[in-house]
């Protein structure tokens, strides 16, 4: 998961490939709590790891259910309808609407002393008509901040079940969810039917609950869509295992990539056109929109058909959270694009027809909203620049508004014929529903070698470009490349595959480099996921690497290595060469220095602390006799490129240097 501030996405030009979805979070959390009402244990498979999942995990274990995780695998033992820790409990649930409505539901019916609180945002999300139904039901409840809002203390109630619960329906579906998955706690000899005020919004969410609730023993009555009755008699009961279906409207943004982006087309792995989740239904508003989609039973297929692609109007009611991606495609139809029924957007994470409009208009598209629609208006698309275009492509930062549908669905904005890049802000947001959102889209999107940024920092031995190099990649999540312990790798993967290091193996040892599976995480050197950084360390492995160094075929393998680093979203590449002779073009270079007494005492300091004796003056003669050698080679000479940023880091902390390189970089960006 990218944990950056931010993330900038290079112009991206076409996508192909296969992608495994994530669990859905409206199931996963769903079946998480009605396991945890069950007798018995519930065995979960393919639950979403996620923010929201892990709130309604934490919550769980608070109540007294057993838990136990497994990778995607979690056993739940349940209460049995019964609390086993009746002591004030309080809860904090972060953003996540799909564990706040349905626990307070849940608690309530339930009893005890209980506090629900979570993120600023999560007081600014009404729950009140949810409260107002509950009251009705002779459930204490109390607000303890703004009346309507959370956080909430839940007491012991005074259950009425003789009356109808009314509560309304065209605020959110998940009050409606939250009633029918915790009034079977009460109907144990009488039935209990729940009204619907006003037209019910977000259909397919019920229908989720429904086809849940049926797994786990309730046989809800459904009369339309504005009256509900839970049997008397009615008890959960565990289905013994579940799976819990791919999400559905994360799916959204990579049926949506399919149509936009040139290429063979994206498969989607883990949902198909007979998903129980409504949100499956944005394939037909992709397929209007021009989108080619087959599908099976676990999976869709989906290609670019029409380009541009076609404007729409559509009623959202059916697609509440998948429809916000059809905005962003709207940029690249041949008309305007009318999102209508769209009012719950409101009261998401965000108010999501103004965060989406705004947006929109970052990137230079004309956006109408009103109360409950939103009209986007394409930009150009290359030769094939509809009429109906205004506006021009602009270079964005988006503000993701700690909304994880934002920062997915701006995402796409990267597919712009102005091959402009687009900035999302605070990116790990996306771990609410799908941690791994930008690594799966890196997976299957292609850019010009062009467009992928490179940043070098070259200099010499002991000058501390390695960690200044990790940390900077760190922090633009972008694939470093430690150039200098390529050599060592591969003198130490030819020992291990028999070879000897000598003119004799030569090739072999070469067409090993070209396939070396070597990867850095930090100052971590990975081979084949065998972590070999003290091995290749090693005075002797500096030894072997000099062996290899001198091998021409060997040196031309690696150079072809080191340019296949070059990956989305960027990469940072330090070494001796790096901004000279592999990456020439690099959009930033730096040649970082320090005096040869300030690196002797480093490399002094960093041997001691490794349990090695060392003595500075000696280490300082051979640093400077190094650097003699390095700038006098014939091939690929220590110095600095033409137009790099010379920095002497003698004086300054690691932190001020990474500083440094920050803002030069920044200063070079077009959101600047």
């Amino acid at each position: 998961m990218f944990a950056t501030a931010f993330l900038d996405i290079p112009a991206l030009q076409g996508a192909s490939g296969t992608v495994t979805l994530p669990g859905s979070k409206s199931i996963s959390n769903r079946v998480l709590l009605l396991s945890a009402l069950c007798q018995g244990t519930t065995v979960v498979h393919d639950l979403l790891d996620s923010d929201d999942t892990q709130v309604m995990l934490a919550a769980l274990r608070q109540l007294g259910c057993g838990v136990q995780v497994e990778g995607t695998t979690v056993t739940i033992k349940g209460l049995g309808e019964q609390l086993s820790h009746p002591e004030a409990i309080t809860f904090f649930m972060g953003n996540a609407g799909t564990a706040m409505r349905p626990l307070t539901a849940a608690l309530s019916v339930m009893g005890g002393d209980f506090t629900l609180q979570g993120v600023p945002r999560m007081h600014e999300r009404p729950i009140g008509d949810l409260v107002d139904a509950l009251r009705e039901l002779g459930c204490r409840i109390d607000y303890l901040g703004n009346e309507g809002f959370p956080p909430l203390h839940i007491g012991q109630p005074d259950l009425k079940l003789d009356a109808p619960i009314p509560v309304r329906g065209d605020v959110s579906s998940q009050f409606l969810t939250a009633l029918l998955m915790a009034l079977p706690l009460a109907a144990q000899d009488r039935s209990i039917t729940i009204e619907v005020v006003g037209e019910l919004i977000s259909k397919p969410y019920i229908e989720i609950t429904l086809n849940l609730l049926a797994r786990f023993g309730i046989d809800v009555e459904r009369h339309g869509w504005a009256r509900f009755v839970i049997p008397a008699g009615s008890r959960f009961q565990s289905p013994g295992t579940i799976h819990v279906e791919a999400d559905a409207s994360s799916a959204s943004y990579f049926i949506a990539l399919g149509a936009i982006a040139q290429g063979d087309g994206i498969r989607v792995n883990g949902v198909g056109a007979d998903s129980i989740q409504g949100d499956i239904r944005f394939v037909e508003a992709t397929e209007r929109m021009g989108a080619k989609v087959t599908s099976g039973p676990n999976w869709l297929q989906i290609s670019r058909g029409a380009w541009p692609l076609k404007g729409i109007e559509l009623d959202c009611n059916h697609i509440p959270d998948a429809a916000m991606t059809l905005a962003v495609m709207a940029l690249y139809a041949d008309g305007p694009t009318l999102l209508r029924n769209i009012a719950s957007w409101r009261v998401k994470e965000t108010d999501r027809i103004v965060a989406m409009a705004a947006e929109c208009r970052k990137l230079g598209a004309t956006v109408e909203e009103g109360p409950d629609w939103l009209r986007v208006h394409p930009l150009p698309n290359g030769p094939f620049t509809p009429p109906a275009a205004k506006g021009q492509w602009q270079a964005a930062s988006i503000h993701t508004y700690d909304d994880h549908r934002v920062a997915m669905c701006f995402s796409l904005a990267a597919f712009n014929a102005a091959k402009l890049p687009v900035r999302i802000e605070d990116p790990k947001c996306v771990a609410k529903t799908f941690p791994d959102y930008f690594e799966a889209l890196f997976s299957v999107a292609a850019a010009e070698a062009t467009q992928i940024p490179v940043i070098c920092i070259d200099g010499p031995t002991a000058s501390g470009k390695g960690t200044l190099a990790s940390r900077v990649a760190a922090q633009l999540g972008y694939h470093y490349l430690d150039s200098g312990a390529l050599y060592r790798v591969t003198a130490h993967a030819a020992l291990q595959a028999g070879l000897s290091l000598e003119a004799a193996d030569e090739s072999r040892i070469a067409e090993l480099a070209r396939q070396l599976p070597v990867h850095f995480e930090g100052e971590q050197v990975l081979l084949g996921g065998e972590d070999v950084t003290d091995a290749i360390r090693s005075e002797q492995g500096g030894m072997n690497a000099s062996k290899v160094s001198v091998l021409p075929a060997v040196r031309e393998a690696l150079v072809q290595l080191q340019h296949s680093f070059r990956r989305l979203p960027g990469l940072l590449a330090d070494g001796r060469d790096m901004g000279t002779v592999i990456f020439p073009n690099a959009s930033l270079k730096v040649f970082l220095t320090a005096s040869a007494a300030q690196r002797a005492e480093r490399r002094h300091k960093q041997l001691i602390s490794k349990g090695f004796s060392a003595n500075i003056d000696s280490l300082r003669a051979d640093l400077e006799a190094r650097d003699a050698r390095d700038m006098s080679r014939s091939v690929a000479p220590l110095k600095p490129a033409q137009d790099a940023l010379q920095l002497d880091n003698s004086s300054l902390t690691i932190e001020a240097s990474v500083e440094r390189v920050m803002v030069w970089w920044q200063s070079r960006q077009v959101f600047s």
